[in-house]
């Protein structure tokens, strides 16, 4: 079976999985962070190092797809150009991800061992077919003629950018109010105080309008990769081989990856900003009423 093959059946796969993953964790929560398992138990770990781990698998399953470009012949890949840009601004991305942010961040709840086998599968998934993608025939026939030139590239580029650094300042807003109440904890043990709670209301910048604008903010990181690395998805019920599967990944089915992972972050991140908001409103009684989960005056 050849790599090609491998690689179309797992996008069709990958089409349909994150939206039937979505549906559930709209009545379940993933426990880490403000939904960790309470009490000790021997299957939680370490936050910070389990999601350094877990996040770790999609830059190098990246970095070994795009160097090893199984989709294309030896003589037809290039390391230069557009490619070589999008590859960087993916590692970018994962470096502060799993590195830069998770080192910098105060102590994390821990985190059941089910949330870091479910990141390092997703990641490997996704690390692999971003670099597989960004390497091949495919990718390169898309960006000829469309890239240093191309109004589309650069805007999509901008707004990656632009995601990237809101997704980092709204997570520094989140990490601010850990830290301050980690300084309060601290006093209070010197002084046989009562510690606080670690979990505040943010506020500032987007959080005017949102919960989660960290996430609002990774949505348009990706969808600005996505616009600039591939074609926009038909979204057409093209016919399917028999193996594929039906529904939505047939709507899916001919997107590239950079489109399937920016349709997989919405579909697995928006029930938890749903639930997270609930949790907020829940646990805050003076929490700002106009306030929606990720999308200003939407949901």
């Amino acid at each position: 079976m050849s790599f090609e093959h491998i690689y179309k059946e797992v996008c069709k796969w990958y089409a349909l999985t994150p939206p039937l993953v979505g549906v559930c964790t709209f009545f379940f929560d993933a426990p880490f962070g403000r939904f960790a398992l309470s009490g000790n138990n021997r299957l939680q770990f370490d936050g910070i190092k389990s999601w350094i781990l877990m996040e770790l698998f999609a830059p190098l399953s990246f970095l070994f797809a795009f160097l090893r470009a199984p989709l294309a012949s030896a003589d037809s890949i290039s390391a230069r150009g557009p490619r070589t840009l999008l590859a960087f601004l993916f590692l970018a991305h994962y470096a502060n991800r799993a590195l830069l942010s998770p080192l910098r961040s105060p102590p994390r709840s821990k985190a059941h061992i089910s949330v870091p086998l479910s990141g390092i599968t997703f990641n490997l998934i996704n690390g692999t077919l971003m670099g597989a993608y960004l390497a091949s025939p495919a990718c390169a026939a898309f960006l000829l003629g469309r890239s240093w030139g191309s109004a589309r590239f650069w805007a999509g580029v901008a707004l990656w950018a632009a995601g990237l650094a809101g997704n980092v300042l709204h997570d520094e807003v989140l990490m601010n109010i850990r830290r301050d109440a980690q300084r309060k904890k601290d006093d209070a043990g010197k002084e046989g105080g009562e510690a606080k709670p670690h979990y505040g209301i943010p506020r500032g910048y987007l959080y005017r309008y949102v919960s989660y604008p960290n996430y609002l903010c990774e949505w348009a990181e990706w969808a600005g990769f996505a616009l600039a690395a591939a074609p926009l998805p038909s979204l057409s019920l093209s016919p399917l081989s028999s193996a594929a599967p039906a529904g939505l990944a047939g709507l899916l089915a001919g997107a590239a990856p950079p489109w399937l992972f920016f349709a997989s972050e919405i579909f697995l991140m928006a029930p938890r900003a749903y639930r997270g908001h609930k949790w907020y409103r829940a646990r805050f009684p003076d929490y700002p009423s106009e306030r929606r989960a990720v999308i200003p005056f939407v949901f």
